[in-house]
This record gives structure tokens, C-alpha cells and sequence, in this order.
């Protein structure tokens, strides 16, 4: 007869299967890390990294002892990760100078875990991606973005239904966009902008009912917008720029409640704008060539397409308060005047409208009801009338620009009231205008400074400027000029002003660019206060009527003749040199000087005097019968004197 155990042993009999297990388990892990170790060396192994970097990039996912019976889970993450923004200057260099490349092996595939592959911002070039990661059923995050990457897209991404992130941006991708994408349920982000990717949209995006960013931008991509995109209920942002596609926007678009970005700009769609739009409630940013605007809208930006008609039914569609700080128009075919319906747009600090037809006045009422106007631009229109006074009500006004116009009448002398441009603090309050969940929306503006147009971003509240070229302005630069301090660019160019250049335009120290006074009608000397202008890098005042010595000065004696010819000046960086009085030699030696102008007069009437004295002689001999009859007989009395004269003498 046996003993019964005792029941203080069946704690630890329960522990033997428990530690049974627990060593098992440890084995078979560790047989697994060490297979993925393999593949990983095998990945490495076709990798080119010349400063090293990967060196100990297995030991960091893979410990190299087992403590307590337990083993560190594997390596379900890899990425060769660029520095943060603000690294130091050696970091990024060090980056730079590693970029990884080669192959990418297919020994991934027994990397059965993988959840994540960044690969971004590296140098795999010329080659694809390859068909067998549709194979890693665990992946979740697929990045890279910026290498040069060619080829397709491959139909096996398909069968990635854990993916939630798929960035292939900044490549050389070509082909279709694969019908199998609306195969990823999970999918969340869609990023394949700057390829050479063409087709159309396939219908399958609507089956992505997770998806809340779309962005192929900058692409080659044609055809239409699918009906289906209206079933993307979770879609935030939707970027289709500077493509190809054509035809309408869909109705279906009006079901998207989440859409935050919506940029169809630079295509060729055509059509009205949907009245389902108008149930967009979360809509913050439109880029597109439709003519409505909702109170919900921040940005409105319809630049560079060909949209046409007038501004009342953009802006005067209802009587609600606007949250609008942005409207950018410009590059269209828009004509007719701008109606006076703003009352309720008085959180606009940006319009830009030029570029198009508007005609009649510039409105007076813009210094009243858009009070916080920061940039204007209406340039390259066909605007006339005068400058008017309410403009210098705008207290923010930082740009402005009037240029290529049809506006006449004098230089308004209130200019010296525009406070931000009276001012030399700068803060640049404009950079970063709204975030929505989609990410940071920025500011940016094309702005003409230095002869050139240029796109600012992060330094357009620095930037201070006036424009009031190429028009018919007549009347002298008005001396409150000179109280605009924190201007960095002027230009009076191409008018028909006269008179001195006023000598406070020298107290102007932040000047960077007196863009052009040139093909004007302007007098006098350039003012010696002008050497004050120490950060000048361009100046143009040819083509006037200027006389006198060129100021020294480091910036101006810099500059190419052709910002002086066509006027009386002399001294460096002209070869002209100077008399005494500062007339230039070769003028005082022509003429030109002001006592050279007598020398002129006299020549010109003595000319004169003779062409009247013999016409009056000459004349009546023409139009008088007696006188011609009686200048002929004395003639030939006078030659028949000479002939008996001249026979007396031989014989």
C-alpha cells in the first residue's frame, strides 16, 4: 500500500510543467532570433555603408546573453534614421556622407515579424521595389521616401493588409497606381508625391475606408477624379496638384465630413464648383479652380488656372462672417472691378490678384474693411484711376504692390503712415498660420524684390516692400518716402515722375534693393545721403535726366554702368570723369553743360539768320516778274562788261 503524497508537494509539482514549458519556449525562441540574426546579416551583407554605420546595428536589436530564463523579444522594427532638425552641423555632414545602397536582399522575407522599414533618405538607386515584400504579412510602416527608386509600384502590396503607412515620395516611380491598393483595409497614409507615376486614380481607393492622407502631387497622372473618393469617410487630406487629370469634381466629394486639405490645383479640370462642397465642415484649406467659398474656409487659393467670370460670386455668395486670412487668385482670367462686399472678411491679412483683367479703380474702401491686410498684391492688371488715400489706413501693410497698372496721379504723401513700414523691428508673426490634423499648414507668397519673383516661406514677415511700377504716375517722390525706414525694396520704375530724388531716402539703412527709379523724367544729382545705404545689393536710376558726381560710397561704386547710363553723371564706376564744377569732361567739351547750351543757341542763329537773310534776297526773284527781269538784264550787263574787259587785256 502506497503513501499518499503530501498535499504541501502539489505546489511544486504544478511548477514542472510550468518550468518545462518555459525552457521550451526559451529554445524555440531562441532558434528564431537566431534565424532572423542571419537574415538580418544577409540584409547587411548587400548593403553598401561606407563610414560603418550598421557595425553594431545587430547587437542593439539582438542581446547577447539570456538572463533569468527570459529572451528580449525580436527586432520588429529597422530604420537608419536622419538626425533631428536642430543636430549639429557634424551629424548632418556624418549623414550625408553615409547614405546606405546596394541591394535589398529577399532574405526579409524570413523576418516573419517585421512591422516597420524605413529605408528612407538613403541612395538605393536604380533600382525597384522589389515584388517579394508583398510576402511580410506583419508589416505595418513601409518608407522609402527620397532615394532614387524606379520602376512600379508592385501589384503584391496588395497583400499587406496589416500596412498602415506606404511613403514611396521623392523617387523615380513610374507606372500605374495598382488596382490591388484598394486590397490594404488598414491603410492610413498614401504618400507617392515628386515620382513620374501616370494612369489614372483607380476606382479601388474608395475600398480604403481607414485612409486619411492621399497624396500623389506632382506626378504625371490623368484622366478624372473617381466617384469613389466620396467613400473615403475618414479622409483628411486629398492632394492631387500639378497633374494632368481633366473633367469635373465629383459630386460624391460633398460626403467627405473629415476633409481638412483638399489641393487640385494645376490640372485641367473644368466644370463648376459642386454644392455638396458646402457640407464640408471640417474643410480648412481649398487649392483649386472653383468658384464658391465657404465660412469655414482659412486658405482659398485658385492660383495659376484658368478661372474666368467676376469676383461677386467668389466672394459676395452670403452675408455670414468669414474666417478667410488667405485669398490667393492670381495667374487667371478674372476681369470686371472688385465688388465691394467685405464686410465680412476682416480676418484677411493676404489677397493677391495678380495677374489678371481687373479694370476701374483701386478701391478706396480696402483701407476701411480689410484693416489687417499684411501683403497686397494687384499687379499686372488693368487698374487706373489714383493711388487711394485710404491705403495708408492699413496700419500691417508690409507689401505692397501696384505695379503694371494703368494708375495715375501723384505718389500719395500719406505713404509715411504705414506703420510696418516705418518701422526697422521686425518680428515675423506670418509664418505658421493654422495646424489641422493632417499636419502644419505654412505661409508662403511669390513677392518681386530685386528684379526677379521668388517664393518666401519662413522669412516672409522680414519682408518689407513697394512696388508702384510701370504705370503713368506723374508729380515728384514725395520726401515722407524717406520715412519708411524698414522698406527693403522700392521701385518707382517706368513712370513719368519728376524732379529731385529726395535726400532723406539715404536715412532708409535697411534698404537692400532701391530696385529701380529708372525711365523716369528726374533731375537734379544723386543725393550724397545715398552712401548711407549700406546693405544696397541693387540700384537702378538710368534713363532720367541726373547730372552730377555718383556719391562714394562701398555699395554704389559696385554696381554695372548700365544701372547709371542714360543720365549726366560721372566718377566711378563710370569712366567719366569730372570738371571741377562735377560736370562730366566729355559733356562740358560737347556742349551739353549749361554753358555749353549758349554755344548751341549761337550757332543755331547764326544759321538762322543766314538761311533768312538769303531767302529774303532769293525769293522775290521766284514770285516778282520785274525783279527776275530786272536781275537778269544786270547779269548780262555785268558780263558783257567783263567780256570787253577781258578782250581790252589781250589785245
Amino acid at each position: 500500500m502506497t503513501t499518499p503524497l503530501p498535499i504541501s508537494l502539489f505546489p511544486f509539482l504544478l511548477l514542472i510543467p510550468a518550468i518545462c514549458f518555459t525552457i521550451c519556449h526559451a529554445n524555440s525562441n531562441l532558434l528564431f532570433i537566431q534565424s532572423e540574426r542571419e537574415a538580418l546579416l544577409k540584409f547587411k551583407h548587400h548593403l553598401i555603408h561606407p563610414s560603418n554605420r550598421l557595425s553594431s546595428w545587430l547587437e542593439a536589436c539582438y542581446p547577447s546573453k539570456i538572463q533569468n530564463s527570459f529572451v528580449a523579444a525580436s527586432c520588429t522594427n529597422t530604420w537608419v534614421e536622419e538626425p533631428h532638425d536642430f543636430a549639429p552641423y557634424f551629424e548632418w555632414e556624418a549623414y550625408e556622407l553615409s547614405n546606405l545602397g546596394g541591394k535589398i536582399n529577399p532574405s526579409r522575407l524570413e523576418l516573419k515579424q517585421l512591422s516597420s522599414l524605413d529605408l528612407s533618405n538613403n541612395n538605393f538607386s536604380s533600382i525597384h521595389i522589389p515584388k517579394f515584400f508583398g510576402q511580410l504579412s506583419s508589416l505595418e510602416e513601409f518608407d522609402v521616401s527620397e532615394n532614387q527608386l524606379n520602376g512600379q509600384i508592385p501589384l503584391s502590396i496588395g497583400e499587406l493588409s496589416s500596412l498602415k503607412l506606404f511613403v514611396v515620395s521623392n523617387n523615380q516611380l513610374n507606372g500605374q497606381i495598382p488596382l490591388s491598393i484598394g486590397q490594404l483595409s488598414s491603410l492610413e497614409k498614401f504618400v507617392a508625391s515628386e515620382n513620374q507615376l501616370n494612369g489614372q486614380i483607380p476606382l479601388s481607393i474608395g475600398q480604403l475606408s481607414s485612409l486619411e492622407e492621399f497624396d500623389v502631387s506632382e506626378n504625371q497622372l490623368n484622366g478624372q477624379i473617381p466617384l469613389s473618393i466620396g467613400e473615403l469617410s475618414s479622409l483628411k487630406l486629398f492632394d492631387v496638384s500639378k497633374n494632368q487629370l481633366n473633367g469635373q469634381i465629383p459630386l460624391s466629394i460633398g460626403q467627405l465630413s473629415s476633409l481638412e486639405v483638399f489641393d487640385v490645383s494645376e490640372n485641367q479640370l473644368t466644370g463648376t464648383f459642386p454644392l455638396s462642397f458646402g457640407r464640408l465642415e471640417s474643410l480648412e484649406t481649398l487649392d483649386c479652380p472653383l468658384p464658391r467659398v465657404f465660412p469655414t474656409l482659412v486658405f482659398l487659393i485658385l492660383s495659376n488656372n484658368s478661372f474666368s467670370g467676376s469676383l461677386f460670386e467668389l466672394l459676395c455668395n452670403s452675408s455670414s462672417r468669414k474666417r478667410m486670412e488667405v485669398l490667393y487668385i492670381d495667374k487667371n482670367l478674372i476681369s470686371g472691378d472688385i465688388p465691394d462686399c467685405w464686410n465680412h472678411w476682416q480676418d484677411l491679412i493676404m489677397i493677391d490678384l495678380s495677374e489678371n483683367h481687373f479694370s476701374r479703380s483701386v478701391p478706396a474702401w480696402i483701407g476701411d474693411k480689410l484693416s489687417n491686410l499684411v501683403i497686397l498684391s494687384l499687379r499686372s492688371n488693368n487698374f487706373n484711376g489714383h493711388i487711394p488715400h485710404k491705403i495708408c489706413d492699413l496700419q500691417f501693410l508690409q507689401n505692397l504692390d501696384l505695379a503694371h497698372n494703368n494708375i495715375s496721379g501723384v505718389i500719395p504723401k500719406c505713404f509715411n503712415n504705414l506703420s510696418a513700414m516705418a518701422t526697422t523691428i521686425k518680428i515675423n508673426n506670418f509664418v505658421l498660420v493654422k495646424y489641422v490634423d493632417a499636419g502644419l499648414v505654412f505661409l508662403n507668397a511669390l513677392l518681386v524684390l530685386k528684379g526677379r519673383e521668388d517664393e518666401y516661406w519662413s522669412s516672409l514677415g522680414l519682408v518689407t516692400s513697394m512696388d508702384i511700377s510701370a504705370n503713368s504716375l506723374t508729380g515728384e517722390i514725395p520726401k515722407e518716402i524717406g520715412s519708411l525706414v524698414g522698406l527693403l525694396s522700392l521701385n518707382f520704375s517706368g513712370n513719368l515722375l519728376t524732379g529731385n530724388i529726395p535726400d532723406n531716402i539715404g536715412n532708409m539703412e535697411l534698404m537692400e534693393s532701391l530696385d529701380d527709379l529708372s525711365m523716369n523724367q528726374l533731375n537734379g544729382e544723386i543725393p550724397p545721403s545715398f552712401s548711407n545705404l549700406n546693405f544696397l545689393n541693387h540700384f537702378n536710376v538710368s534713363y532720367n535726366n541726373l547730372t552730377g558726381q555718383i556719391p562714394t560710397s562701398t555699395q554704389l561704386q559696385s554696381f554695372e554702368n548700365l544701372s547709371y547710363v542714360g543720365n549726366h553723371l560721372c566718377r566711378p564706376p563710370l569712366t567719366k570723369n569730372c570738371t571741377s564744377k562735377g560736370i562730366p569732361i566729355d559733356v562740358a567739351n560737347n556742349g551739353s553743360s549749361r554753358e555749353g547750351s549758349k554755344v548751341n543757341w549761337l550757332y543755331v542763329s547764326i544759321v538762322l539768320g543766314f538761311v533768312m537773310g538769303f531767302w529774303g534776297v532769293v525769293a522775290p526773284l521766284f514770285f516778282i516778274r520785274s525783279w527776275r527781269l530786272a536781275y537778269y538784264r544786270k547779269l548780262d550787263h555785268v558780263g558783257r562788261k567783263l567780256y570787253v574787259s577781258w578782250a581790252t587785256m589781250d589785245m
